[in-house]
């Protein structure tokens, strides 16, 4: 079984750098969307709140591979003009994950208490004051878990890119599957390792940036010594 590991494993971890990119790129598109969406929700401005509204719900309540299908083979149609297919894909992970980001967004927000935002009003903060100085440090540290979870779901989403060509894990392990089809059990093994360990890394560092944020506000860092940690009660961690 174990004969052709060296090759399997070689052939899947060349796709590895495909899949770290549309990773990397689908996340750094999706944390300025999910900010402007989520802060637009909050908007006074009917308008805005709609056109937010409509983003949110339109790309959150289709299907990720048809909005990738949309985005590779119909909008060229309509306008002439291809994207190279990983940009594509980053594209729509960007956009997909932004529209859930953007909820996570408006709750963290919401889930500051009043006292703090009558707080800032009484120091005769302005608005955008009062969001960027008062609430938004905030709001962040409550973010970041949630985020943590998105991010991850992103990474596996990055497999959908094998429909568009994208030579990441998952076309790479399809590209095996023809000759070594006796070793699917392998081929696949290999696979699932390789998302855990992103998976893994992206929770390490989610929570390395979730210690420094609260640090940041004058929060105790939540006390976790491996990802096994169980979860702490809010007044354990500070938050109360």
């Amino acid at each position: 079984m174990f004969n052709d590991f060296g090759h399997i494993a070689a052939t899947i971890l060349a796709g590895l750098p495909a899949t770290l990119a549309a990773t990397v790129g689908g996340v750094l598109l999706t944390i300025p969307l999910s900010f402007a969406a989520g802060l637009a929700l909050l908007s006074k401005h009917r308008w805005v709140r709609f056109i937010s509204r409509v983003y949110v719900e339109g790309l959150r309540g289709t299907s990720e591979v048809v909005q990738l299908f949309w985005i590779y083979f119909v909008l060229p149609a309509l306008i002439g003009f291809q994207l190279v297919p990983l940009w594509a894909g980053i594209l729509v992970l960007g956009l997909n994950h932004g529209a859930y980001g953007a909820e996570i967004v408006r709750g963290a927000v919401q889930s500051v208490p009043q006292p703090q935002h009558e707080g800032a009003i009484a120091l005769n903060l302005t608005a955008t004051q009062r969001m960027w100085r008062v609430i938004l440090p905030q709001a962040v540290v409550e973010m970041i878990p949630p985020f943590n979870n998105l991010f991850i779901q992103l990474m596996k989403s990055t497999a959908l890119l094998s429909f568009i060509t994208v030579t990441e894990i998952a076309n790479q392990g399809e590209i095996l599957r023809p000759q070594f089809g006796s070793q699917l059990l392998l081929i696949y093994l290999v696979e699932l390792v390789l998302y855990l360990l992103i998976a893994l890394l992206i929770t390490a560092a989610m929570r390395l940036l979730e210690r420094i944020t609260a640090r940041n506000i004058g929060r105790r860092p939540i006390p976790r010594t491996g990802l096994l940690a169980r979860a702490i009660e809010p007044d354990v961690a500070g938050l109360s």
